[in-house]
């Protein structure tokens, strides 16, 4: 893959993180979303995405994005990447909420699509939208293909092709988690952009398949085991990307997949970190489904480092 000088480099695995909040307050919490970065940090990951899904995107007001991005960029260690959602559902909404997180310290954004008025957004609409948020931002732009479960809408694959030659659109995150469909966009877009895949169960075949890595949700859970899929694909060492591949994929498709964010954040406080109460109408799991988190986490073998 070449690099041209508008490009990024986003090999490697990157950690959707969360959102910490105050179980008093409810306000962010600063103090422990630093310290989950600095433990995440420790591991040779490429980055991470703050405002994501796994981030509570939607229940962060402006400030706060500001505040999060700002706590990431201090913390990051160089060579690693801060991106950062911002996709409105306005096209000025997200060119505003794009300048801004720059100005905070992304080295990236992650856009999602449009999607309230879904009936509306042709091809041309969409392609419109992304090319003026790719005109306005200060910094790369990737492209967000929300997890289809969610309240969103599926790109076509050519009109992912056509935003591809934009000098300033160099990506996409494809959440869909099925590998075939990541395969087809590597195959349909300019050489230079990169598809990385949102599942962790299908990071080490989609990177043995030409994407360059993944925002992976259960990276969060497994960072020494992400990062090393990522850099045993890089390296051609297949065999052990799935071994990891393998021992990480049903915590992928059980807690991420089958319990979204108040499952990742209950696990995640099982393994010492500060995981905590997703925002209402969110809510956390019952004593039932923790036991199964902690069943899940034990037979994937992350609960070995864990301080509980």
């Amino acid at each position: 893959m070449e690099m041209t000088d508008h490009m990024i480099d986003l090999r490697g695995a990157f950690l959707p993180v969360v959102t910490p909040f105050e179980s008093t307050t409810g306000d962010v919490d600063i103090s422990g979303f630093r310290e989950n970065l600095s433990s995440w940090f420790g591991h040779p990951i490429s980055g991470i995405l703050i405002a994501g899904s796994t981030g509570e995107s939607v229940f962060l007001d402006e400030r706060e994005r500001g505040i999060l991005i700002g706590a990431a960029s201090d913390v990051a260690p160089e060579g690693t990447k801060v991106i950062a959602g911002t996709g409105m559902e306005s096209t000025r909404h997200t060119i505003h909420m794009t300048k801004q997180a720059a100005q905070a310290g992304a080295d990236a954004v992650l856009v999602s699509p449009p999607a309230y008025f879904k009936g509306a957004m042709s091809d041309e609409a969409l392609a419109a939208h992304f090319a003026a948020v790719a005109e306005a931002s200060p910094v790369p732009v990737l492209i967000y293909q929300v997890p289809l479960r969610l309240s969103t809408l599926e790109f076509s694959t050519g009109l992912i092709g056509r935003l591809s030659e934009h000098p300033n659109i160099v990506g996409i995150k494809d959440s869909r988690g099925q590998l075939d469909l990541a395969l087809e966009l590597v195959g349909a877009t300019s050489s230079d952009f990169q598809v990385m895949v949102g599942s962790g169960a299908i990071l080490a075949p989609a990177m043995q398949g030409g994407c360059t890595g993944g925002i992976v949700a259960v990276g969060l859970m497994a960072p020494a085991e992400a990062a090393a899929i990522a850099s045993a694909c890089l390296e051609g060492r297949e065999d052990h990307a799935a071994e990891l591949q393998a021992r990480i994929a049903p915590v992928h498709q059980q807690i991420v997949g089958g319990m979204g964010v108040p499952g990742v954040k209950a696990a995640l406080d099982m393994l010492g970190y500060s995981g905590g109460a997703p925002r209402p109408p969110l809510y956390s799991p019952s004593d039932d489904r923790i036991e199964m988190i902690r069943g899940i986490l034990g037979e994937a073998d992350l609960l070995s480092l864990a301080s509980v």
